[in-house]
């Protein structure tokens, strides 16, 4: 039986803890300071209000300011729930976590790219280089990708992921740790792959989102879906050039953590959804303000992130279709795609 502290009580945090907790593990979660309303009903109702789930009274609940008490019982393990903008927190907790520059061992299920000065950064290296910065400089991460979202997790509903670390055994080690007859578990080295992969899937999600306004005739059926496949190969083509231009292997993207996490957000969500409404004709600045305010959009957010250096390392004719969906988000214009140039 292993300690393992979550950090983030968001829907997939707290989804996660049902593995552990399947598997016999201490689990306690600890809230962002952005959550404390959070932890009040769960520890009253233990009701999960992002899950819509009666959460299991196994599974304890801490805000931030009382991380010290959840760390009483020293962690086997670390899983970081939090968004991507909560990673500077993290580091920070993480240093008081530290005894001696050292840490135990971390699972992030986090996701996200971003840029740092010039280059690409992703999310598991822009941590390892927060942490450094504040001591700790031999931190083991692992990252979590894959089609697995949270309500479907914390329902037990047959799920499969990869657990990505340069060092197998690692991976492995984790894997073992938490695999259940629901939650099935592969493992990879190839963590660039991974990451880049759960990250970009987000713009091509909204790409295939778009495909029911692509589709001009008036017939009311799935004719769509002719374009919606056309869409998907294609998001699967660029998705290879893109993982190998960050140092990942294509065979990744033919994965769980890429060809099956784009299906399912292809399928629906909120990337999706803004994907239909640029497909309709309307630009992202409307969309956003009439019909999905207060909604994060991962896929455009990626696109302010990074769009600017991929059309400075691509052109139209390399990625047609992410080039596409980048310029209909930073120009605030209808969605144009060069379709003469897909593979």
């Amino acid at each position: 039986m292993a300690n393992i502290l979550i950090l983030g009580a968001g829907a997939m945090g707290v989804a996660f803890a049902y593995p552990c907790v399947d598997n016999k593990h201490k689990v306690s979660v600890v809230g962002t300071h952005l959550e404390n309303d959070t932890i009040d009903e769960l520890n009253s109702k233990y009701f999960h209000p992002g899950l819509n789930l009666k959460i299991l009274n196994t599974i304890k609940f801490f805000k931030y300011e009382f991380i010290k008490e959840a760390l009483k019982e020293k962690p086997d393990l670390i899983v970081l729930g939090v968004s991507s903008k909560g990673i500077a927190w993290v580091s920070e907790e993480l240093k008081k976590i530290s005894e001696g520059g050292k840490l135990p061992l971390i699972l992030m299920l986090t996701k996200g790219l971003s840029l740092n000065g010039e280059k690409y950064e992703l999310l598991v290296d822009k941590l390892i280089r927060l942490l450094s910065e504040n001591g700790i400089k031999n931190s083991n991460i692992s990252a979590v990708g894959g089609p697995c979202l949270a309500a479907g997790l914390a329902n037990r509903v047959q799920s499969g992921v990869i657990f990505a670390n340069k060092d197998i055994d690692t991976a492995n080690k984790l894997k073992d740790l938490l695999i259940t007859n629901y939650y099935r578990i592969s493992t990879s080295t190839d963590i660039n792959g991974v990451e880049v992969c759960a990250a970009i899937k987000n713009i091509f999600a909204m790409a295939i989102g778009a495909a029911t306004g692509l589709n001009k005739t008036k017939i009311k059926d799935n004719t769509y879906l002719n374009t919606s496949a056309a869409l998907f190969r294609q998001s699967i083509y660029e998705m290879e050039i893109f993982v190998d231009f960050l140092n990942g292997k294509k065979e990744t993207v033919k994965s769980l953590a890429g060809l099956g996490d784009l299906y399912v957000s292809a399928a629906g969500g909120r990337n999706s959804k803004m994907g239909a409404l640029i497909g309709d004709g309307i630009v992202f600045s409307k969309a956003t303000k009439n019909n999905m305010p207060n909604v994060t959009v991962e896929g455009a957010e990626l696109i302010f992130e990074i769009g600017q250096k991929v059309k400075k390392d691509f052109d139209e004719k390399k990625l047609p279709l992410m080039i596409a969906m980048i310029n209909a988000i930073i120009y605030d214009k209808k969605l144009e795609i060069k379709w003469e140039n897909f593979n």
